[in-house]
């Protein structure tokens, strides 16, 4: 299954009603998430949060679209709301098995997005099956898409060929707006690596050490884009966006400064993924044993001199991407346990020896005379590690989700009055 990211080409008019769009599905998601933990506090009715989010959307589309106070959700497609509340479900079974924590109200400050799917397909008489890919928006080469519901619109990018999706995932970043389409195709894994076996050392001067003596370096353009970030902040520190509470309006030129601070945003989250992409890539591509460590990027985080540049390398999304790209690429990612000593370790002779971060050079202290670069040593002793300190790799769960996931086997009324304050 691959995804399709194209950016839209719009004029006023039209960012103006994908934005209303999108306030609409982020206000369904916090009326369902709102009448869903109201609803645990009812004595005596026990149902699934399945059932309880099919009976809320009967309640919105029953009683709350026909009240005149809500009569502006008419002028929105039902597969909005419907979107909404099953993302809420999705979220709500995540939280439940533990994989993430409890749902959070939606705001605006967290970006505008929504999904749209094409449900209705066609025919051809009662009990028949229904004829294929009549359920689909065929989307034809060119610089035009049609979303369902939606209409038509212009693509600064053209669809590179014939293709049909069901979903379509409208987003925006800074002052762009995407639409994100799923298509139903596989890659066919390659057989042969080049390389059968690699351990990757990551590290803050030198984003990644492999075993085999290679290094892979971090863009400069990351370093000048977030310099020139830090100078427009500092610059402009003093700068509000209105103050809601006291009925200030934000100026004309505080309103620009917030939009050139979300472009840059923008352009160093771009940096940063391209940089990912290409090189999680290449590794796949050329090695079929990938170890890595894992590394505890919360606790580093928590150190201030380092916190800034460890945030801007994104370590845990590399690992993530070398994970999903196992299907694709046939390879297979493997994590070394966090406490295997991996940089006090010597390579040649498995002497294990302080190692603080200010020596860059490993010197075996147990007579083999052993000298190497602090990271390939690591990155060799990762290559060689034990089997019982190996485990799989998994994308699934996050270190954050980790910790902020509650109990599952909490009580719906102890869970209701954990998140009162979240209704």
């Amino acid at each position: 299954m691959y995804s399709l990211k194209l950016e839209l080409k719009l004029n006023n008019k039209e960012k103006t009603r994908l934005a209303a769009c999108a306030g609409f599905a982020r206000f369904v998601y916090n009326f369902g998430l709102s009448l869903l933990t109201s609803s645990w506090e009812f004595e005596g009715i026990k149902a699934a949060d399945s059932k309880r989010l099919a009976a809320i959307e009967k309640v919105f589309t029953n009683y709350v679209k026909t009240n005149p106070e809500y009569q502006w959700v008419q002028q929105y497609p039902s597969a909005i709301y419907s979107n909404a509340l099953r993302n809420l479900a999705k979220a709500v079974d995540k939280w439940r098995k533990g994989e993430a924590g409890f749902p959070q109200m939606k705001s605006k400050k967290k970006g505008d997005s929504f999904t749209v799917l094409k449900k209705s397909g066609v025919y051809p008489a009662k009990g028949q099956p229904m004829l294929p890919f009549t359920n689909r928006q065929v989307l034809h080469p060119g610089k035009r898409i049609i979303i369902p519901g939606l209409g038509e619109f212009r693509l600064k990018q053209p669809i590179p060929f014939l293709c049909s999706s069901q979903s379509f995932t409208v987003s925006r970043t800074a002052d762009k707006w995407f639409v994100s389409l799923v298509l139903d195709v596989e890659k066919v894994p390659p057989l042969i690596h080049e390389v059968e076996s690699v351990g990757i050392d990551l590290g803050v001067k030198t984003f990644a050490t492999l075993s085999d003596g290679s290094t892979i370096e971090t863009p400069t353009s990351l370093k000048k884009a977030k310099t020139k970030l830090n100078k427009q902040q500092w610059r402009n520190r003093n700068k509000q966006l209105g103050n809601r509470r006291k009925g200030l309006l934000a100026s004309k030129r505080a309103k620009r400064y917030f939009d050139q601070i979300a472009k840059t945003h923008a352009h160093i989250a771009n940096i940063r993924k391209d940089f990912l992409q290409k090189t999680t890539t290449d590794i796949s591509r050329k090695y079929y044993r990938i170890r890595i460590e894992d590394l505890n990027v919360s606790g580093m985080i928590a150190n201030h001199k380092l916190s800034e540049a460890i945030s801007s390398l994104g370590l845990y999304e590399f690992r993530r991407m070398l994970s999903y790209k196992e299907a694709f690429y046939g390879t297979k990612v493997e994590i070394i346990d966090r406490w295997f000593a991996s940089s006090k370790m010597c390579s040649n002779c498995t002497n294990v020896q302080p190692m603080p971060l200010s020596e860059r050079i490993y010197v075996c202290g147990a007579g083999c005379g052993h000298i190497q670069c602090r990271d390939l040593n690591a990155a060799i002793n990762l290559n060689n590690a034990p089997l019982q300190k190996i485990r799989a790799a998994s994308a699934k769960l996050t270190p954050v989700d980790r910790l902020g996931a509650d109990s599952p086997g909490r009580s719906r009324k102890q869970t209701s009055n954990s998140s009162s304050c979240l209704a």
